[in-house]
């Protein structure tokens, strides 16, 4: 049995206990006619995934609706009929709210089904992205909750996207995740669930859509890949909400690049297509530059360097045309010097090892923030060794090192690991102090 997150959430939401959960539905029950004697254990145990009998589910409803002045159906409290599914992904987006919410608090609680889930594969990860581009939109996103939202509301949502955004940078996914997920049920559901206008709703769905796509990230960098999923296909359905194809389009440049590090090359492809096509004149240089740039990737570990080589030209020609000032804060992630590591990389992949360097090298001459360092100081040092530099390899990884720390992220980990192997089994001399530096940092638990 799976447990009930949605039944736990709304219970939250209304603010009822296990045992007034249990004699309200008593006292329901009366009124048709029922002699029920439910206590909180009842409550306990549908809460951890069994289904009650008979009218139950619909006296649940009842009972919240009544609770939280607005209709409550049995998929809404995870009640819904066995084997069929819930709403569709473009469906009630009331419906979508309590289902996002629900998988904010169970995250929060640290649900091991959640944080175990595999990713998901075939049509369910296609749909999302499939849906997010064809009708139907949102033709009306407001709703009458209790609390109005107001400008200053809008206004904090958007710091805290920033805010932690920032501090993943610095610190790592690890670090951040407990802290957004707490953010997004202490702050962000609340006004979800709120009043607003149809004008209002869209600044909300996009303000959230970010936060939410930050929290993807760090369920990403933690290795939690199913749940960051997840995080990316709520986002996706806020940007829908939204009406910002712009920002779209860069949750789908988050899924290309799961897909890329699940080796889900086809995928990545494919989405970094819908995303372009989509999106259209929406999209920005600097979005565009990446998904370019994460197709030419892609490719080249196909083995089409014919297909790598043309993305690689438009990846550059629109790196171009990026002005600073001009872009929206999502896209400040595609700073001068990223679309070099993303090119060394799809270089590599495919034997230019001279050209690589090239690319790596003006890369790592690029300011960037620490995080981007360290992924641009492994590539370059992966490429010297590659190249029979063991020395530079050597000084290169040193640095690399020294700037991963502090920061707890599993993605630079696997960085770390990625180099420490490649330096041990060149074999050359002096790598091996480099590796001993690596596993010294290695050492320290996350």
């Amino acid at each position: 049995m799976q447990p009930n997150t949605l039944l736990d959430a709304i219970l939250d939401e209304a603010g009822i206990s296990h045992a007034g959960l249990a004699a309200h539905v008593n006292q329901a029950g009366r009124s048709r006619g029922l002699a029920l004697r439910y206590e909180h254990t009842a409550v306990a145990r549908w809460l951890k995934g069994q289904r009650p009998r008979g009218q139950v589910p619909d006296l649940i409803c009842e009972v919240l609706a009544v609770r939280l002045r607005r209709p409550v159906t049995l998929d809404d409290i995870g009640l819904g009929v066995p084997g069929e599914p819930a709403t569709a992904h473009t469906g009630s987006l009331s419906g979508f709210v309590e289902r996002a919410t629900a998988l904010w608090r169970s995250d929060q609680q640290q649900r091991a089904h959640l944080l175990g889930a595999p990713a998901l594969t075939g049509t369910p990860a296609v749909m999302p992205v499939w849906e997010w581009e064809n009708p139907p939109e949102d033709v009306d996103v407001s709703r009458g909750g209790r609390h109005p939202v107001t400008p200053a509301d809008l206004e904090m949502l958007r710091s805290a996207r920033a805010h932690y955004e920032q501090l993943y940078r610095k610190a790592g996914g690890v670090a951040t995740r407990a802290r957004i997920v707490g953010f997004l049920n202490a702050e962000a559901a609340p006004l979800l669930r709120g009043s607003y206008t149809d004008a209002t709703g869209r600044q909300l769905h996009r303000a959230t859509g970010g936060l939410v796509a930050v929290a993807g990230i760090c369920a990403y960098d933690s290795d939690a890949h199913g749940l960051a999923q997840r995080y990316f296909h709520q986002a996706l359905r806020l940007a829908k909400a939204s009406g910002d194809r712009g920002l779209g389009a860069y949750i789908i440049a988050l899924l290309v690049n799961q897909a890329l590090h699940l080796r889900e090359y086809r995928q990545a492809v494919a989405f970094a297509e819908a995303a372009l096509r989509a999106a259209g004149r929406h999209i920005t240089p600097a979005l565009a530059s990446d998904l370019y740039a994460m197709q030419a990737k892609a490719y080249a570990h196909l083995g089409d360097g014919t297909s790598a080589l043309s993305c690689i030209r438009r990846a550059e020609r629109a790196a171009d045309r990026i002005r600073r000032g001009h872009e929206p804060d999502e896209t400040g992630y595609v700073q001068p010097g990223l679309v070099n590591v993303q090119v060394a990389e799809a270089l590599l992949s495919l034997g230019e090892v001279a050209a690589a360097a090239e690319h790596a090298a003006a890369a790592v001459d690029t300011p960037a923030h620490d995080r981007g360092r360290v992924h641009r100081l492994a590539m370059l040092s992966t490429i010297e060794l590659r190249q029979g530099h063991a020395d530079k390899a050597v000084v290169t990884a040193v640095q690399m090192t020294e700037q991963a720390r502090g920061m707890e992220s599993q993605r630079l980990r696997d960085r770390l690991r990625a180099v420490r192997e490649h330096l041990v089994r060149s074999g050359c001399a002096g790598t091996a102090e480099a590796a001993e530096l690596i596993d010294g940092a290695l050492r320290v638990p996350l």
